[in-house]
């Protein structure tokens, strides 16, 4: 009995404070993915930054410009050529395995900045944490918010399991 609470003692420890310092409390969304393999490996992946066309379906073409960090952009284009979305890279830390970008066109919400991490759960295992936040959404006959939000859930749950599969390959 003392050696399991000492490993729920440990656990807690290890785990719990790494959730809480992944997680931004003030995000709209966050959303997390457990990766059978070590976060090296899924930092490896994540980081590319200019390969969003071949994990995302949403994506058609990426133009990536300027450095892969700090002050980089990329233009992501819709698979029908019609639709694009500008994100500029603002934070890059690979020894924090993170980055955030700000979405500055294409987008029915103004100041948003969402962010990648990947925590590191020992033992071959990690999880990508992605958050999701904006100032405000701008209505427009396209799409509520409440849709806005489904979108967002659904490309960056098929991001996050697109850079899992080919980190653990």
């Amino acid at each position: 009995m003392r050696i399991t609470k000492m490993i729920a003692v440990v656990a807690f420890a290890v785990f719990g404070f790494t959730q809480i310092s992944a997680q931004n409390a003030d995000a709209k969304i966050t959303l997390t993915k457990i990766v059978e393999t070590s976060a090296d490996d899924v930092w490896a992946e994540l980081r590319k930054l200019d390969n969003i066309d071949k994990i995302s379906s949403f994506v058609g073409k990426v133009e990536f410009t300027g450095p892969k960090g700090i002050g980089g952009s990329r233009v992501c284009i819709a698979p029908d050529g019609q639709g694009k979305f500008k994100e500029n890279i603002i934070a890059f830390d690979d020894a924090a395995r993170s980055y955030s970008y700000a979405v500055v066109e294409g987008v029915p919400a103004t100041g948003m900045v969402n962010n990648f991490k990947v925590v590191d759960l020992g033992y071959q295992k990690s999880m990508i944490v992605w958050t999701g936040n904006y100032d405000a959404f701008v209505e427009n006959p396209q799409m509520t918010e409440e849709q806005f939000s489904g979108f967002l859930n659904q490309a960056c749950s098929e991001m996050m399991a697109n850079v899992a599969l080919a980190a653990t390959k």
